[in-house]
């Protein structure tokens, strides 16, 4: 991993092109672009594709949510040790798809690092970006719900609220996750300070991955 570079995380979700074997297949492209570029690409891949993802691609591999529990009866939640057992670095947490209340995010956290699992926690807003700092994840990713999904706006047309939210992030590394249409998008976000992104659609559904991936990591 290139200390130096921001992070690229694609969030896999649970498309069509992203799960069973597609997985495999996205994960090998996104290795092939991190080690030819030298960038840091990671990939959040859903529970049941996550091992077979990280048992043959080298680049990272995150989990897209755990819960925060221990061992016992605890039907249809993800337990950190697995993920970590799985080969993922790291997970998701209270990603827009999935919001969780503040005490499961605190539990989830605590639960991870128990485990030495990274932790990238998604916030809609400054004030949210604020709260969740004080919980201490490795990363939080800011996602405003008026960009995610929007091909009309982008964090260009609203700048104040990254660099809002990097200074409520109180030092922690604060990635964007919406609002990241075009390579402008990219370049505008790291000069005003963002150290990372997390992006799915754009990725996952392009005509050609590969080359949308490496079109986005030219301005890293």
């Amino acid at each position: 991993m290139n200390a130096n570079s921001p992070i690229w995380i694609t969030n896999f979700k649970t498309y069509e092109q992203s799960v069973n074997e597609n997985a495999i297949q996205l994960g090998l492209i996104h290795e092939k672009v991190a080690k030819e570029t030298g960038k840091n690409v990671w990939c959040a891949v859903n529970a049941i594709d996550l091992q077979a993802t990280a048992d043959i691609i080298l680049s990272p591999v995150l989990a897209q949510h755990v819960d925060g529990i221990e061992y016992g009866s605890h039907t249809g939640h993800i337990h950190p040790a697995t993920v970590q057992n799985a080969g993922a670095i790291g997970t998701l947490l209270n990603h827009s798809e999935n919001r969780v209340s503040f005490e499961a995010l605190q539990a989830a956290i605590t639960a991870c690092k128990k485990y030495e699992l990274k932790t990238i926690v998604c916030a809609e807003s400054p004030a949210e970006v604020a709260k969740f700092a004080e919980l201490k994840p490795d990363m939080l990713a800011f996602e405003p719900p008026q960009l995610i999904g929007s091909s009309d706006i982008s964090v260009a047309d609203e700048p104040e609220l990254i660099t809002q939210s990097i200074e409520k992030a109180n030092g922690i590394p604060l990635l964007v996750g919406a609002g990241i249409n075009k390579p402008a998008d990219i370049r505008t976000a790291l000069d005003l300070g963002a150290q990372g992104f997390l992006v799915a659609s754009a990725i996952v559904k392009s005509d050609n991955p590969e080359a949308t991936l490496r079109l986005f990591l030219t301005e890293f």
